[in-house]
């Protein structure tokens, strides 16, 4: 990768964006290929990490990378998987519960199951069972776990 100078003046991350969108409709980073790390692009441009986040996180926006979990950036192609791990638990667990596997009032295999069976940090786990709160098909009981709110598949709603 050529040295480009390190970057100054205002809005430096949508310069770091502007950069690495050019290299990608180059050529230079191909469809599904892994983007230089953090690390690199921080000494390459001379910036602090937060502000090389924030540029590559416009391009996420704009549809051009996606983050694959334990792989990194990439340029998205087809077939590159958008998914975080968060939403794999998530979906998982929403299936088995509209399956019937996870009946009313059972309760959510626990955080340490979770972690164990999708290799993730607590804290992707933790995200996982928030969304399936918010969607209301689970709730904590502090100190119990968590359990399985009553499901209505006819109407696929909780009751």
């Amino acid at each position: 990768m050529t040295s480009r100078g390190w970057l100054t003046g205002g809005r430096v991350y949508v310069q770091i964006a502007d950069r690495v969108r050019e290299r990608i409709r180059s050529g230079e980073f191909a469809p599904g290929q892994a983007l230089p790390s953090e690390a690199e692009l921080c000494r390459e441009f001379g910036v602090a990490r937060n502000t090389v986040r924030r540029g590559l996180a416009v391009l996420e926006e704009e549809g051009l990378l996606v983050t694959v979990p334990s792989k990194g950036r990439r340029v998205a192609a087809e077939g590159t998987p958008t998914a975080y791990r968060y939403e794999v638990i998530a979906a998982w667990l929403r299936e088995a519960i509209k399956a019937g596997d996870l009946p009313p009032g059972a309760q959510v295999p626990s955080e340490a199951v979770l972690r164990r069976r999708f290799t993730a940090s607590r804290t992707t786990v933790r995200q996982a069972l928030g969304v399936l709160e918010r969607e209301g098909l689970v709730a904590a009981a502090h100190g119990r776990g968590r359990f399985v709110l009553i499901w209505d598949r006819e109407t696929s709603q909780d009751v």
